[in-house]
């Protein structure tokens, strides 16, 4: 009886293959995850950097007519922040913080639609906008610069509690509830210490417990790379 060369058993030269191939794609996912266990901080402050770096360069590249990555990098944050004009900084102008008159005299657009005003980037007169607004700056780089100093205090720094966590968040909900349902107006001042307080309190109630989780990572592939006692 003839028999199938497609029938035949898996040779020990093909299974010991494909064990190593297994054994190396392990080797590397576990690398990994390691990696990332021991250098966590350093990469969550390269995101926040990078994520708080670029909207300011927006305005940069539109000084400088470098349009096409100015114009991508608004389009990207769209999706992220409103960038409401009036609620932003803006770079090269005559103010940092210009209100909703000043942007009008300017070249704003005269609109009630939100959606129109926040298309406004600026213009030489006004400056540029930055791509983020004023209390996404101060949330995203209070993130950044309360990393960094977790970095040196991460041995001694404890948890937050979630309830003084809830007080940090207070003064920025009611600045934003407030200003939302038009029973007032905020600031650029406003926007930024709630922002930093929010940012800064979202680190210390987080970070703690990332570290604590990468450190039992850690932990338990010291353990399993140990030899077994004879």
């Amino acid at each position: 009886m003839q028999i199938n060369s497609n029938q035949l058993p898996e040779t020990p030269k093909q299974a010991t293959s494909s064990q190593v191939a297994e054994s190396k794609l392990a080797r590397a996912a576990n690398q990994l995850v390691v990696g990332i266990a021991r250098h966590w901080l350093a990469l969550f402050n390269l995101a926040w950097g990078t994520y708080v770096v670029l909207p300011i360069l927006a305005p940069i590249f539109m000084h400088f007519g470098l349009f096409a990555p100015a114009h991508m990098i608004y389009t990207v944050y769209s999706f992220m922040c409103h960038q409401l004009p009036d609620h932003s900084y803006f770079l090269f102008g005559q103010s940092l913080t210009p209100l909703k008159p000043s942007l009008e005299a300017g070249g704003m657009p005269l609109s009630v639609n939100l959606f129109q005003e926040r298309q406004f980037i600026g213009n030489a007169l006004v400056g540029y906008k930055v791509a983020i607004c004023e209390r996404d700056i101060a949330i995203y780089g209070s993130v950044l610069l309360f990393g960094l100093l977790f970095g040196l205090m991460r041995r001694w720094m404890k948890p937050l509690s979630i309830w003084v966590y809830i007080l940090f968040l207070m003064p920025m909900a009611v600045d934003g509830t407030t200003q939302l349902i038009g029973l007032r107006q905020s600031d650029w001042l406003l926007r930024t210490v709630t922002g930093i307080l929010f940012g800064a309190a979202s680190v210390w109630l987080a970070y703690p417990y990332i570290e604590e989780a990468m450190q039992e990572v850690l932990e338990s592939e010291s353990q399993r790379e140990q030899p077994l006692p004879a």
